[in-house]
């Protein structure tokens, strides 16, 4: 059972942190070229920080339900 959490935290990192990567360097770019929106570096990822904090108590939210009701 200990590997379990383990390898469900190792997930849970790769899952937020490829996410962040992606929105930083990818998604936010390329949209905020197209909505003509010039932010520098920093603040693309202050963005991406908020969003991704975000997505976490989401997560964590639904997770809580879905096991509450359904486990």
């Amino acid at each position: 059972m200990k590997n379990l959490k383990k390898l469900a935290i190792i997930e849970s990192l790769t899952n937020v942190g490829s996410g962040l990567l992606l929105s930083v360097f990818i998604a936010q770019p390329i949209i905020f070229y197209f909505y003509n929106i010039n932010l520098n570096t920093s603040d693309n990822v202050i963005i991406a920080v908020y969003f991704t904090l975000i997505s976490i108590l989401r997560g964590y939210i639904w997770r809580i339900y879905f096991h509450k009701w359904f486990y």
